[in-house]
């Protein structure tokens, strides 16, 4: 085929620089849309692998580490060495659903560490234009240091997972939501003013109400952990079975137990720490009416609350819904540390951001 001065195929097209014409190819590394080319292998932070989906991805000892990271990061000025750890780097926000903490605790905890972070809902970007997950993920990739996905199924999250050459954190899905057990279990160390290793263990944490995203993450850390977990729901919304028949393996090893009881009263008798979430999470709305008739019995109140020890705290995720699965009088009372859970989010995730993104905190 004959070919003009400027006729040529994209393979040989060359940018100037000193040492003079660089191959697009060369350039650019492996490109996705090459027919039988990968991308780059991606790199595994420190002490554990790409990704964070689930609590049952960790380690003990990472977990303990996280708290131990979380808890120095806290205690460090913000104008401190911390602030300019992350510098240079940036962070993807990709949310499907709505988000309060999630968001703003990832946001803020990038800021903190001088890196920054993009918020990009999906229905924003080509993503909902047809343009497939895997050519997202890998172009996303290039672009930024991480990525934190807010989607509804959990295959959904580890397709990122899969395609990505960053690491991807699981900013919720419906079945998990691993950097809320965390904050969580940080917490209760916390008001427990103990950071040994043996902290969890004889401790109970009772979760009433419907067993959902936030419960298996709950028994999966539980388990890592050695800590008795009590799950007090409904049989119409009992946790995911695959999660607690592992759980229960892990906790073989680790001293912990996990039930699951459908008596609430059975759930909180002597428990360290009572915990609930909403009825309806975000894509059940159709179901609400349901589920708050089934669920009623479940409510986290005074009466419920003294079935626990008198020393026993309260805990809820947010958002709540005053009067139903909780009252006002136990989320605003004295033993409730619904804030102090909230803003370890924050502290719990730069933790998992310093892992996560490739800079270790010492």
């Amino acid at each position: 085929m004959k070919t003009g001065k400027n006729d040529v195929t994209r393979n040989s097209i060359g940018i100037m620089d000193g040492m003079g014409a660089v191959p697009y190819m060369t350039l650019l590394g492996q490109s996705f849309s090459e027919p039988g080319v990968s991308a780059a292998p991606p790199a595994t932070p420190q002490g554990g692998t790409k990704d964070l989906l689930a609590v049952s991805g960790l380690s003990g000892s990472r977990i303990f580490r996280l708290f131990r990271i979380a808890r120095e990061l806290k205690a460090t000025p913000r104008s401190g060495p911390a602030s300019q750890w992350l510098s240079g780097l940036t962070l993807g926000l990709l949310f499907e659903k709505p988000s309060t903490r999630t968001r703003v605790s990832f946001e803020a905890g990038m800021h903190q560490l001088g890196g920054q972070a993009l918020f990009l809902p999906s229905d924003t970007i080509q993503l909902s234009r047809g343009e497939s997950l895997g050519d997202t993920a890998l172009v996303l990739s290039r672009y930024l240091d991480g990525l934190v996905i807010r989607t509804f199924e959990q295959s959904t999250l580890e397709e990122w997972a899969r395609h990505a050459t960053v690491p991807v954190i699981n900013g919720l899905t419906d079945l998990c939501h691993p950097c809320q057990a965390l904050a969580d279990l940080f917490t209760l160390m916390e008001v427990k003013e103990s950071f040994t290793e043996d902290v969890f263990h004889g401790l109970k944490l009772a979760y009433v109400g419907d067993g959902n995203n936030v419960a298996n993450s709950l028994i999966e850390a539980g388990a890592k952990v050695g800590m008795h977990v009590v799950i007090g729901c409904p049989p119409e919304y009992q946790p995911d079975p695959g999660i607690v028949e592992r759980s229960r393996e892990e906790a073989g090893r680790t001293g912990a137990t996990i039930e699951i009881v459908h008596d609430p009263g059975e759930a909180a008798e002597n428990a360290d720490a009572l915990y609930t979430d909403v009825w309806t999470s975000m894509g059940q709305e159709q179901e609400q009416a349901e589920r708050v008739k089934i669920l009623a019995p479940y409510q986290l109140n005074e009466r419920l609350l003294s079935r626990a020890k008198s020393s026993a705290i309260v805990l809820h995720c947010l958002p709540a819904h005053r009067g139903e699965e909780i009252t006002a009088a136990v989320l605003d009372g004295p033993q409730s540390v619904v804030l102090r859970q909230a803003e370890n989010r924050l502290h719990v995730q730069k933790a998992i951001l310093t892992e996560w993104l490739g800079r270790p905190w010492p």
